[in-house]
């Protein structure tokens, strides 16, 4: 029995702790960031990790001085309170370090800020997204008199087959879609966010590239991202739209410069068969997306 608990703990902590999967999608258990693919999800990854020296010795620290007040202070072990009202030195201490520990946040998560807000004087790709309820329309900017712009819809489990998304490692359920958003990797992308004007509040967010901006109806909302990597992304809307609010996902491909100007050329007039000759070449034998890989290995 004591081996069978061993074991069933050993398997349990390694299945928490364990991150040879996490990547470009949500899995179960997961309790850190996804991998960065963009410089900002970078910069995200090292303040998530810079805030915790503060949060870990801090939360100790309460947790100490809880213990003590219950053991040293309680009604047994103090039966005469103390007088004490005032003390300068811990005042002094309780005000000045929250300031300079706040001050620290601070400066970093500014910089951040700023970076994640100062939009690119020159994208090299600019794409509208535009949800309603419950999905997300596509239209790619400068593309010529009529430009490329499509639906995105969760795809169901009995249209897997024709779509030839068969595998759910790379499509898993609930956040593959029939039309990805396509892009080149290495590019600067400007994405331009709205939503229906008759419709609610949605949000656009790609946890892997460190976005996530509201759509808000009869107001242009801007971001942009440039992907370090190919692979398949995978978000979700991130605010409450209703009741198919689950079932909104948003899937990015993000593929080399030349197998991009492909698809967007034969896009124009056969948008399933430029998906099809896409997925043939990123997704074959000789595969070059891997979205269950760990780019930390």
């Amino acid at each position: 029995m004591i081996k069978k608990a061993y074991a069933a703990l050993t398997a349990l902590v390694c299945l928490l702790f364990a991150s040879g999967s996490y990547a470009d999608q949500p899995k179960p258990w997961q309790a850190t960031l996804q991998p960065a693919a963009t410089p900002i999800m970078r910069d995200i990854h090292w303040f998530e990790q810079y805030t915790l020296w503060f949060i870990v010795p801090i939360t100790l620290f309460v947790l100490v001085l809880l213990i003590v007040v219950c053991f040293k202070f309680r009604a047994g072990a103090n039966p005469v309170p103390s007088k004490t009202s005032h003390n300068t030195l811990i005042e002094v201490a309780w005000t000045v370090g929250p300031v300079l520990v706040l001050l620290f946040l601070a400066v970093p998560s500014f910089n951040l800020l700023t970076a994640q807000l100062t939009l690119p004087e020159n994208p090299d790709v600019t794409i509208k997204a535009t949800a309603t309820q419950w999905q997300w329309n596509y239209e790619y900017e400068g593309t010529g008199d009529s430009p490329l712009a499509f639906d995105s819809f969760l795809l169901k489990d009995q249209d897997r087959a024709a779509a030839g998304k068969e595998d759910k490692a790379i499509y898993p359920r609930l956040l593959t879609v029939d039309n990805e958003l396509v892009l080149p990797v290495n590019k600067t992308v400007r994405v331009l966010v709205t939503a229906a004007p008759t419709d609610v509040i949605h949000a656009f967010a790609m946890p892997s590239f460190g976005v996530k901006i509201d759509a808000v109806p009869g107001r242009l909302n801007e971001t942009w991202f440039k992907a370090e990597r190919e692979g398949l992304f995978y978000g979700q809307c991130s605010e409450l739209c209703g009741k198919d609010h689950a079932f909104m996902p948003i899937a990015i491909r993000v593929v080399s410069e030349d197998k991009y100007k492909q698809w967007l050329a034969a896009a124009a007039t056969d948008l399933p068969g430029a998906y099809k000759t896409l997925m043939a070449a990123t997704d074959g034998p000789a595969k070059t997306v891997d979205v269950a890989e760990n780019v930390a290995q």
